[in-house]
């Protein structure tokens, strides 16, 4: 029998927290109580905002449902540290839907998990090995908890930095935000060294650091960090080009499944559906592929080469939906190449 009200309501609460309906019998005799304590310990349970619903009748009991905010969870050693390694499995590499609000989740747990449940998710996590797509980079998930901490908590961060040309630096900064591009990770930071704001790629830091010293947040020289991203990004390429691009679905459905750094749709009108225009460096063949995964209609409007790059596309995702044997069609492609960059096509074309 728990005599221990805080404890006993905690135990009552992590089975109320699996998927079932429990008699109050039931739980009395899990508990060691009488059914009176189990109602009692309910009532406190509903006033702390747990939504707890009770049924009536011979087969009646109690369940936790859902309500309008989330309370506080209770979770056992075994879930504790299957959800650490999942937010670590995600957070290791910049997928798109991760974002920084699951890496401020994994800084959370693994601020309170205890020393025993740290360590099984880490030797879980060394004896993993993940598949992952793209070019993205593995990052230490340990990294990315410590820079959005001190992202949240407005306290300065002290890290070593490898530059793409190899050099290598320590960066004392005040950490704004990280911002993930779907390939990789960014920190938008102020360097304090440089006296000027930098990003810097959280692939390349190493001995992430947070000194504990608070800072007040400076004025960013953008709307928001995803578009200090992109402009940043472009500064480092010089060869870029503007693009246009409709699409049938709405600004707010496109804008759900487009990352904000590559553009921000806006209502197209009396024509219906959206545009989004934006410029970018990325090769034009990415970003045929990037605007298919929408999952809407769309017409490129500009410029040619991605006109003609999303057309190619269109035709080559036609034929390998169509079943038939490519291997002639290959051979004829290979003499005559279908795009060259001097090339002059229409003005539009509508990629599936």
């Amino acid at each position: 029998m728990t005599t221990d009200t805080p404890a006993r309501l905690l135990q009552l609460l992590s089975l109320l927290q699996t998927p079932r309906e429990w008699p109050g019998s039931e739980l009395a005799d899990r508990l060691g109580v009488s059914g009176r304590t189990v109602r009692r310990d309910i009532d406190r349970l509903r006033e702390l905002g747990y939504p707890v619903q009770a049924s009536k009748g011979a087969d009646g009991g109690y369940r936790l449902v859902a309500g309008k905010a989330m309370p506080p969870l209770v979770l056992d050693d075994e879930e504790a540290v299957a959800i650490a390694v999942g937010l670590r499995a995600g957070a290791g590499h910049a997928v798109e839907g991760v974002d920084e609000a699951s890496v401020r989740a994994l800084a959370k747990l693994e601020q309170v998990l205890p020393a025993r449940l740290r360590h099984r998710v880490s030797t879980l996590q060394a004896a993993t090995t993940q598949l992952t797509h793209g070019d993205g980079a593995s990052i230490a998930p340990e990294t990315l908890t410590v820079m959005a901490s001190t992202v949240a908590g407005r306290e300065r961060l002290r890290f070593a930095y490898r530059d793409k040309d190899g050099g290598e630096s320590r960066r004392l900064t005040e950490p704004y935000r990280l911002v993930s591009t779907g390939q990789r990770w960014y920190l938008v930071a102020y360097d304090l060294g440089r006296e000027d704001w930098r990003t810097f790629r959280v692939d390349r830091v190493t001995e992430p650091l947070a000194t504990g010293v608070r800072f007040a947040p400076r004025e960013l020289p953008a709307k928001n960090a995803a578009e200090y991203l992109r402009r940043s990004i472009g500064r480092r390429h010089q060869e870029r080009y503007a693009f246009e691009v409709w699409f049938a679905g709405s600004a707010e459905v496109v804008s759900s499944r487009v990352p904000a750094w590559i553009g921000v749709p806006e209502a197209a009108g009396d024509e219906g559906g959206c545009v989004l225009r934006g410029d970018s460096a990325d090769p034009v063949e990415w970003l045929a592929a990037r605007l298919a995964m929408v999952g809407c209609e769309f017409t490129v409007r500009s410029p040619e080469e991605l006109v003609q790059c999303a057309r190619e596309l269109g035709a080559r995702l036609s034929r390998a939906g169509s079943g038939t044997n490519t291997s002639q069609r290959h051979g004829e492609l290979r003499k005559n190449p279908p795009h060259t960059r001097g090339a002059n096509p229409a003005p539009t074309t509508t990629a599936p």
